[in-house]
């Protein structure tokens, strides 16, 4: 009996041996996997936050257009109402949309619609990487109709 157990015993330790001995071989392999990833885990990482940075630049603009439409629909709104609106909205908002002041928010009126255009260009996470961004706003103009 006595004898039997030390078998089992024994048994049991060369196993656990040959494990260890196994995983010895492969020592070293997980910071080799990591070097391997890490450039594809930084890439997906700045991509996103690039992206991010695109869709911010678009709500920005878009936001800018609607305030400038929403101010120049008015009835008897002043000329150039939308476009001070816009101007005003895009200062307040941060840096999100770049060189929007060369060519400012663009405001057309007709007898009876009004269309705002925001152009910009986005942040840019990656230098060299730019994405420009243009977004226009429509609405009617408001006026007294016959009932």
């Amino acid at each position: 009996m006595r004898r039997a157990a030390f078998g089992r015993w024994r048994r049991a330790v060369l196993a656990a041996r040959c494990r260890l001995v196994a995983g010895d071989r492969e020592r070293g392999a997980n910071p080799v996997e990591l070097a391997v990833v890490m450039p594809l885990i930084l890439v997906l990482l700045f991509a996103s936050l690039q992206v991010s940075a695109v869709f911010l630049a678009r709500s920005t603009a878009l936001n800018a257009a609607q305030s400038g439409v929403n101010a120049q629909r008015l009835y008897n709104a002043r000329e150039g109402a939308g476009k001070a609106s816009a101007t005003r909205f895009l200062s307040a908002t941060g840096g999100w949309l770049l060189g929007w002041e060369r060519t400012g928010p663009t405001c057309v009126t007709t007898d009876v619609e009004v269309t705002c255009t925001v152009t910009g260009r986005s942040l840019s996470v990656v230098p060299g990487v730019d994405f420009a961004v243009q977004q226009t706003a429509h609405g009617t103009v408001e006026r007294v109709t016959a009932p």
